[in-house]
């Protein structure tokens, strides 16, 4: 579930964004600059830590709900706390909640505050402070599609409320949003209840113990200094010159950027899921049987290996093979023998040519070519497909108007595996408004399950996709944790939080006493 190995020269070297598409990189050539990586058995010699350092800009706000995706959201994992967390595997585990209820009839949940916690501050945790960061959640750039279907919010005490306009019985599993104290969102750095809280000294701004935090276990690091860096360019440098120790990178994202240097990588998996969207409306793919044929023609594993570089996971379907309800049985074997069986099923090798074209955004370089190599593998019989690699505005115009076939699709789906956005009526991924009764029952009834039911409701809805395929999942995309060759050991990341067992660690120092 996690690869650990060493890089010593990396390119596309980008901090994890959501699904935006920003600048743009030479599409003929993603691997130019990536040589020499090898296993963990030819590391390079063990680098010992004199300090730990993280980067910051200093004239951007630590705000959690607002400040940009990047090295923000990584120290806000260390200042902060949300009810619940994801763990490696994207379990569900309390954290300022100590659980949940829900009323299906009333589509109310009842969340549960551990008792007796506060912040950094020493001020004690209640609901208010829930309650105002949830509604500035819900207004927010980053949080506003999880929390859509959240009606209204109240506490009191140590209870939360939250009223939900459609029934989700697994809307827990979006509530990792980190809480910040009330009446300190507008200071840049707000108080929160992590592990560290902000302090500044002669030497700048630094990380130190929260000594009122409510986890146990002894922090292996005392002490974690912030390196104010210009900007994301300036990231790479900063981390070869060991001015900082950790960086959170999707080595396979959109901006890019050359990278040289030596260390390690921990993945962790993410909900970031790559597809291929068909139109389901018109045209050839608007028969269920060929989009079914498509999915068999995939090589997933290979698309993975090759041009993820490994930082994946293959998934025939839209949830995380990671995740416990990932129906591994139902999963096809892949050959081209088999997609050949599944073309001839479906009608597609009389030797009557039938042409489609797979549109991709050109600004990455690595779905550029994995979309080639797709239409490369399924043009071998009666379907010839072509790539059309578009600017992204393009390409979101082609799609949103219609005017496509095939499209290589990345979109984050929330960690319930709602796939409201991509099949639901008016879904803003549903470009081709796609509807089937039995899919969106299928669904619906999914969303409303209990955990004990969740399995056999996730393989029945996977099973009405197998066969219809309105897209076609490819993989799921993992996160990479930087850090100095040998100097971390126990080390086990999440997407959103590369500190999570950060008691568990064991940091090899320059000096066993510091």
């Amino acid at each position: 579930m996690k690869k650990r190995l060493v890089f010593l020269a990396l390119a596309a070297f980008v901090i994890l964004t959501a699904c935006a598409d920003p600048d743009s990189s030479d599409p003929n050539d993603p691997f130019g600059d990536m040589i020499g990586l090898s296993s963990s058995s030819d590391a390079q010699p063990d680098t010992a830590l004199r300090s730990f350092s993280l980067p910051y800009f200093k004239n951007r706000t630590l705000d959690p709900i607002t400040c940009p995706d990047g090295i923000h959201q990584t120290l806000g994992a260390l200042l902060y706390d949300g009810l619940f967390t994801l763990d490696e595997t994207l379990t569900l585990r309390p954290a300022l909640a100590t659980g949940y209820s829900y009323d299906a009839a009333n589509r109310e949940y009842t969340i549960a505050l551990r008792s007796g916690i506060t912040f950094s501050d020493g001020s004690p945790v209640s609901a208010s402070d829930v309650v105002a960061t949830l509604r500035r959640a819900q207004i927010s750039e980053r949080y506003a599609a999880r929390l859509a279907e959240m009606v209204s919010v109240s506490g009191s005490g140590n209870t939360v409320y939250i009223t939900l306009s459609t029934d989700c019985a697994g809307f827990a599993s979006r509530l990792d949003i980190p809480i910040v104290k009330t009446g300190t969102e507008d200071q840049m750095i707000p108080v929160g209840t992590g592990l560290y809280c902000c302090a500044e000294d002669d030497k700048g701004l630094y990380l130190t113990p929260n000594l009122h935090r409510w986890r146990q276990g002894t922090l292996p690091i005392a002490r974690i200094a912030l390196k104010d860096c210009k900007d994301e360019e300036s990231l790479p440098y900063a981390f070869n010159a060991q001015q900082i120790q950790l960086l959170a990178c999707d080595l396979t994202g959109t901006t890019s950027a050359s990278f040289s240097g030596s260390g390690e990588y921990i993945d962790a998996a993410t909900t970031v899921m790559q597809y291929i969207g068909c139109n389901t409306g018109t045209g050839i793919f608007s028969d269920a049987a060929l989009r079914a044929a498509v999915s068999a023609g995939i090589d997933r594993v290979g698309c993975v290996n090759a041009y993820l570089l490994g930082h994946g996971h293959a998934a025939q379907f839209p949830l995380s093979p990671v995740c416990a309800l990932y129906p591994v049985s139902m999963e096809q074997t892949y050959s081209p023998d088999n997609y050949l069986a599944a073309l001839e099923a479906a009608g597609y090798n009389t030797g009557v040519l039938r042409t489609a074209t797979l549109l991709v955004n050109e600004e990455n370089p690595f779905r550029v070519h994995a979309a080639r190599k797709i239409a490369a593998d399924l043009s071998q019989y009666d379907i010839q497909i072509s790539v059309s690699a578009l600017p992204w505005e393009e390409y979101r115009t082609a799609l949103t108007a219609g005017r496509y076939d095939l499209y290589y699709g990345e979109c984050r789906l929330s960690a319930d595996w709602d796939l409201t956005a991509l099949l639901g009526e008016g879904g803003a991924l549903n470009f081709s408004a796609y509807a089937d009764e039995e899919l969106t029952r299928l669904i619906t009834e999914d969303r409303a399950a209990n955990p004990d039911r969740r399995g056999d409701t996730m393989r029945a809805l996977c099973a009405r996709l197998q066969t219809q395929s309105p897209f076609v999942p490819i993989s799921f995309k993992n996160i990479s944790m930087l850090l100095p060759s040998g100097a971390l050991d126990g080390v086990i990341p999440t997407a959103a939080n590369p500190f999570f067992n950060l008691p568990d660690w064991t940091v090899h120092w320059a000096n066993a006493e510091e």
